[in-house]
């Protein structure tokens, strides 16, 4: 006799890719960056990367553990959440802040809602935002790479930042934002790498194009309107982190085709909102977080209905 019996609308199918292979193709994709951020900004990156999966895999371990729970360290999605939240930090965090921000993302935003594919919100980008709450100051401690010798390490602005003040001379190349030779969170600086992982993952098919697509392109689009750079600011800041491993995350956005289309266009123009008329220089983790909340409305509004007929008579 079946314990549960599980409705849903057509097609029904099964496969051989589980969770696990899912995550371990997204640390594969994510690794070009993680190799970027060491030769950028030295070996103290591979250890903040280090601390946060380690902390966040301990997390899941000890959390499952005391409220008696089946164990899923080995299906990899805490280690998948370490590194984007590592990828989100600048390389001069203090470690203990590393660690507070991988318990909040896997604690707060993940377990205490029931788990992997129950949480409303994305993790990582949940935990920067605690985390640029809570620290603004170390949060906002950006190093110049080609600079960095711990802990003599010389601060700049990113490239937002120094656009949106209108100092042009601190604005890097193109050529530097796509080779991450910038300021800015560890992961988020080498555009090729991120690129690279992206187009990974579309080959592997764990993701779609959809969401990337209208992600960037809406920002491209609006900054085209708005009189911006558009090449620069799709290589500057969060964007392509967010575009490609964020806002593409499948506990947190739309299922369908059409909704993941919406969700990009929604953080696309939400992340214009705030770079061009906010108090904030970026705004790709607030889009992402934002629309993460309209998800369930954007699936439900989308959503694929079988199709009815009757007799007539």
């Amino acid at each position: 006799m079946m314990s549960k019996l599980m409705v849903a609308v057509s097609p029904h199918f099964t496969g051989k890719r589980t969770t696990q292979k899912i995550m371990l193709d997204v640390i594969i994709a994510l690794l070009p960056a993680a190799v970027a951020s060491v030769i950028l900004f030295g070996w103290r990156s591979l250890l903040v990367i280090g601390v946060c999966v380690a902390a966040s895999v301990a997390s899941e371990f000890l959390f499952e553990k005391l409220c008696k729970r089946s164990n899923t360290v080995y299906d990899l999605s805490a280690v998948v959440t370490g590194l984007l939240l590592a990828f989100n930090l600048p390389v001069s965090i203090p470690l203990w802040q590393a660690v507070f921000g991988s318990v909040v993302a896997v604690i707060v935003v993940k377990q205490l809602f029931g788990g992997i594919g129950q949480n409303f919100a994305n993790p990582a980008i949940t935990a920067r935002i605690v985390m640029m709450t809570a620290f603004s100051s170390t949060m906002t401690n950006w190093v110049v790479p080609s600079t960095l010798k711990m802990p003599d390490a010389i601060t700049s602005a990113t490239p937002l930042v120094a656009a949106a003040k209108g100092t042009t001379s601190m604005m890097p190349s193109y050529l530097d934002l796509f080779l991450g030779r910038h300021a800015g969170c560890l992961g988020e600086t080498c555009a090729l790498a991120l690129l690279l992982g992206g187009v990974y993952l579309l080959i592997r098919r764990v993701i779609s194009w959809h969401t990337p697509v209208a992600f960037l392109g809406t920002v491209a689009l609006m900054s085209l309107v708005c009189g911006k750079d558009v090449l620069y600011q799709l290589l500057s800041g969060g964007l392509l982190l967010g575009a490609l491993f964020m806002a593409t995350d499948y506990a947190t956005t739309p299922p369908t085709k059409t909704g993941k289309l919406i969700f990009g266009v929604g953080c696309g123009l939400i992340t214009i909102l705030i770079r061009f008329w906010g108090n904030l220089p970026e705004g790709v983790s607030f889009s992402i977080l934002l629309m993460n909340i309209f998800t369930p409305y954007i699936a439900k509004l989308t959503r694929t209905r079988p199709m009815t007929g009757g007799a007539k008579g």
